[in-house]
C-alpha cells in the first residue's frame, strides 16, 4: 500500500492546520490509510504543492484552484468542530483508495 501525501492549510499555518493535520492522520490511520501530512499557511500553498506534491489538500481557509491546480480539496472545518468528522474522513479515505 502506498503512502499518501496530505497538505493541511489554514490562514496562518499555525493553529487550525495543526488540528486538521492531527485529525487527518488519526482518522485516516484508523481507516487503514498511511499518510504523510504537512501544514502550510494559505500564502504558501503554491510553493508547497510544487515541492511536496500532495494527493489531497485539507483546508480551513479557502484555497484557490490556481494555487493548487488539479489537486482534490476537502474543506476541513469538521475536524475543528467535531461535527461530521467521520463523514469527512470517510470521503477523504474513499478518494485516496481510488488513487491506488
Amino acid at each position: 500500500m502506498r503512502k499518501f501525501k496530505v497538505l493541511t492549510v489554514c490562514g496562518t499555518g499555525i493553529a487550525t492546520s495543526t488540528v486538521a493535520a492531527e485529525k487527518t492522520k488519526e482518522m485516516l490511520k484508523a481507516r487503514g490509510i498511511d499518510v504523510e501530512v504537512i501544514e502550510a499557511k494559505a500564502s504558501e500553498v503554491a510553493s508547497k504543492v510544487q515541492v511536496f506534491n500532495p494527493d489531497v489538500i485539507v483546508h480551513t481557509t479557502p484555497v484557490s484552484e490556481s494555487a493548487a491546480p488539479g489537486i482534490k480539496k476537502f474543506r476541513g472545518l469538521q475536524f475543528l468542530t467535531g461535527i461530521g468528522m467521520d463523514k469527512l474522513a470517510d470521503e477523504i479515505a474513499a478518494y485516496l483508495k481510488n488513487l491506488e
